[in-house]
C-alpha cells in the first residue's frame, strides 16, 4: 500500500506543495524535448523523402559541431567557420548521394539502412582522426549565443530560464515552420513525397532522385548543425552527444516516422516525461531513471499505437 501511495499519490502532493519546482521541471523538460525534436527532425526529413532510416543522423550532429569548433581552434573566425561547416555538410550530402544512395536505388530498405550504419562508423573514424576524442567547448561567445538567465518569480520561489534554452526553443520553432512549408507548400516538397512513395514512379515522371537526395541530406545536415550548436552550448562537444541523439528513437516512435509536427510533440512528451520522472519518481526507483524512461514510454506506445501519434497506419492485404 505504501508503494502505491509513493508512486501514484506522493508525487502529486509534492507538485501542489512546490509549484515553483514543478514549473522548473516542466521548463527543463520542455527545453530537452525541443532539442530531442531537432535531432528527430533530421531522421524524419530523410525518412519522409527517401524511406531510409538514417542511423547516421546522430553522428552527423557530432561531426558538424566538431567541424565548427575544430575550424575555430585552427584560427578560422567563428562565422567563417560556420559557413565552411555548411559547405562541408553540403559536400557530405553530395558524397552520400553519389557513393551510397545512387548505387542502391530500388534496393530493399534494409540494405539502405545498413549502409547508414557504415556511414556512421566512417564519420566516427574520420572525426576521431581529424579532431581527436577529447571533449571540446562550443564557441558560444564568438557566435554571440545568449548567456545568463532570467529569474521569474512565482509562488514558493522562482523559475530560472537560461537564455540559451530560450534561443534554442525559438530556433527550433522557426526550423519546424520552415520545414513544414518546404514539404507542404513547394514543388520540391511534392517531389520529396513522390520519391518517398516510389523511386521508379518518381523517375518515370522526370523527378531527379540525385537532386532530391542531395537537398534532403543537406537539410538534415543543417538541422544536425543547429542541434550540435545548441547541445554543445549546454555542455561540451564530444562523441557522447551521439548517445543523446539516440533519444530521437523514442521521439520518432511516439510522433511517427513521417510527421514533422509529430517529431515536436513526441520530443516534448519524452523531454517532459523523463524530467518529471527523474525528479518525482527518481528517489523511489533509484537515480538514472532519466536514461531509460523514454524507452519505456516508447514501448507502451508500440503496444497500443505502433504507427505513432501522427504516423500513417499501413494496411497490407494478404
Amino acid at each position: 500500500m505504501h508503494l502505491l501511495y509513493s508512486i501514484f499519490v506522493d508525487p502529486f502532493v509534492q507538485m501542489g506543495a512546490a509549484p515553483d519546482l514543478l514549473a522548473q521541471t516542466l521548463w527543463e523538460g520542455l527545453v530537452s524535448g525541443i532539442l530531442y525534436s531537432l535531432i528527430a527532425l533530421g531522421f524524419v526529413l530523410i525518412f519522409k523523402a527517401s524511406g531510409v532510416f538514417n542511423f547516421a543522423q546522430g553522428i552527423m550532429v557530432v561531426f558538424s559541431a566538431l567541424t565548427l569548433v575544430g575550424l575555430n581552434e585552427h584560427g578560422v573566425p567563428a562565422y567563417l567557420a560556420l559557413a565552411i561547416t555548411l559547405v562541408v555538410m553540403l559536400a557530405l550530402a553530395f558524397a552520400v548521394e553519389r557513393v551510397i544512395l545512387r548505387p542502391l536505388v530500388n534496393q530493399p530498405e534494409i540494405i539502405l539502412f545498413m549502409a547508414t550504419f557504415g556511414l556512421t562508423y566512417f564519420l566516427i573514424g574520420v572525426g576521431e582522426l581529424i579532431f581527436g576524442g577529447d571533449p571540446k567547448v562550443m564557441i558560444s561567445d564568438q557566435l554571440r549565443l545568449p548567456s545568463g538567465s532570467y529569474r521569474i518569480p512565482m509562488a514558493g520561489g522562482f523559475v530560472q530560464m537560461q537564455k540559451i534554452d530560450i534561443a534554442a526553443t525559438v530556433i527550433a520553432s522557426l526550423m519546424v515552420a520552415a520545414l513544414a512549408i518546404l514539404f507542404n507548400r513547394t514543388r520540391i516538397g511534392r517531389a520529396l513525397r513522390a520519391v518517398a512513395d516510389s523511386h521508379r514512379a518518381a523517375l518515370s515522371v522526370g523527378i531527379s532522385l540525385e537532386q532530391i537526395w542531395v537537398i534532403v541530406w543537406f537539410a538534415a545536415g543543417v538541422v544536425a548543425l543547429a542541434t550540435g550548436i545548441m547541445w554543445g552550448a549546454r555542455s561540451n562537444v564530444s562523441f557522447a552527444l551521439e548517445i543523446i541523439a539516440l533519444k530521437a528513437l523514442p521521439v520518432l516512435i511516439l510522433g511517427g516516422f513521417t510527421s514533422i509536427p509529430g517529431a515536436i510533440i513526441g520530443g516534448i512528451i519524452i523531454g517532459v516525461g523523463e524530467k518529471m520522472g527523474e525528479f518525482y519518481w527518481g528517489p523511489l526507483f533509484g537515480s538514472g531513471i532519466e536514461s531509460w524512461l523514454a524507452y519505456v514510454i516508447a514501448l507502451v506506445f508500440l503496444l497500443f499505437r505502433p504507427q505513432g501519434l501522427f504516423g500513417e497506419r499501413i494496411i497490407e492485404r494478404l
